[in-house]
C-alpha cells in the first residue's frame, strides 16, 4: 500500500505567497538598500582608472604583506584589464564585498549570541547544518520569488550561503577563551559588555577572521551561480561559455575569478597579521 505524498512543496510554496502578500514592502526595503550598496561599491571601484586602482591595490599589499603580494597584484590585475574583464571583474567584486559585509555584519552578532546562550545555539546548529548542506542552486529559487531577477538576488543567496562559517567560528573562538580569564573579568566587576568587547572578542579574534575569511571565499563562489538569476559580472562569461562550449572564453573568465579569489584571500589574512603584530 503507498503512503499518500506528503505535500511539503506546497506548503512551502505556501510560505512563499504568504511572505510575499504580507511582507512585500519589507522585502522592497531590502532591495532597494542592497541594490544601493552594490551600485555605490561598484561605482567607488570604477571611478578610478584600471592602473591607478591597480596601482593603489598593489600598494596595499607591499605595505600589509610582501612585495612578491604586490607583484602579483599588478600582473593579475592588469590580466584581467587585458582580457577585457575588468568592468565585469568590478561588477562581480562589488557583488562579493556587499554579501560579505552583510554576511559579517550580521553572522557576527549571531554567534556572539550562539556563545552566550546554550539554547540558541542548540537551536542555530541544526538550521546552519541545514543551509550548508543544502545545494547552492536551491538558494536562487526563494531569492528570486521575493527579489525578483538581477544582482540584489544574488547577494541574498550569497549571504545565505556563506553566513554559516561567520557565525559557527565567532561561536568557537568565544567558548574557547579560557574559563580562568572570564572568571578574572568576572572578580573584578566587569560588565557583560566589556567582559565581551574587552576580553573574549580579542581572544577570539583569529578565529572570527578565519570565520570571515571562509565567508568571502563561499560570496565568491556564488558568483557563478548568481549571474544564472541575472546578476553582472564575470560569472556570466563563464556561464555563457560553458552553454555555449566556448572553452578559451570560459578558461579567460576563470582566471578573471581566481585571481581576484587569490588577492582577496591574500590580503584579508595579511591584514589580520599586520593588526596584530601592530
Amino acid at each position: 500500500m503507498n503512503l499518500p505524498k506528503i505535500p511539503l512543496g506546497k506548503g512551502v510554496e505556501w510560505i512563499e505567497d504568504w511572505l510575499t502578500a504580507y511582507f512585500g514592502p519589507v522585502f522592497k526595503f531590502i532591495h532597494t538598500v542592497i541594490g544601493g550598496m552594490v551600485s555605490g561599491i561598484e561605482t567607488a571601484l570604477n571611478f578610478l582608472p584600471a592602473i591607478v586602482l591597480t596601482l593603489l591595490i598593489a600598494a596595499l599589499a607591499y605595505w600589509i604583506g610582501k612585495w612578491r603580494m604586490a607583484l602579483f597584484a599588478v600582473v593579475g590585475l592588469l590580466l584581467i584589464d587585458n582580457l577585457g574583464l575588468w568592468g565585469p571583474s568590478m561588477q562581480s567584486l562589488a557583488l562579493v564585498l556587499t554579501a560579505s559585509l552583510l554576511a559579517v555584519i550580521i553572522g557576527v552578532p549571531l554567534g556572539v549570541l550562539c556563545a552566550q546562550s546554550r539554547t540558541f545555539q542548540n537551536i542555530a546548529t541544526p538550521v546552519l547544518d541545514f543551509m550548508q548542506t543544502m545545494p547552492a542552486f536551491v538558494y536562487l529559487l526563494p531569492a528570486v520569488s521575493f527579489f525578483s531577477l538581477g544582482v540584489v538576488p544574488g547577494v541574498i543567496a550569497s549571504i545565505i550561503f556563506a553566513i554559516p562559517p561567520t557565525i559557527r567560528l565567532t561561536n568557537l573562538g568565544i567558548r574557547q577563551v579560557s574559563p580562568e580569564l572570564v572568571e578574572a573579568a568576572d572578580a573584578f566587576g566587569s560588565t557583560a559588555g566589556q567582559k565581551l568587547f574587552k576580553l573574549q572578542l580579542p581572544i577570539a579574534l583569529p578565529t572570527i577572521m578565519a570565520g570571515i575569511n571562509q565567508t568571502i571565499m563561499l560570496s565568491l563562489s556564488m558568483v557563478v551561480i548568481s549571474s544564472m538569476i541575472g546578476a553582472q559580472g564575470v560569472g556570466v562569461y563563464v556561464y555563457r561559455a560553458v552553454s555555449q562550449a566556448k572553452t578559451g572564453a570560459g578558461f579567460e573568465a576563470g582566471i578573471a575569478i581566481v585571481i581576484i579569489a587569490i588577492l582577496l584571500d591574500r590580503l584579508t589574512q595579511k591584514l589580520f597579521k599586520a593588526k596584530q603584530q601592530g
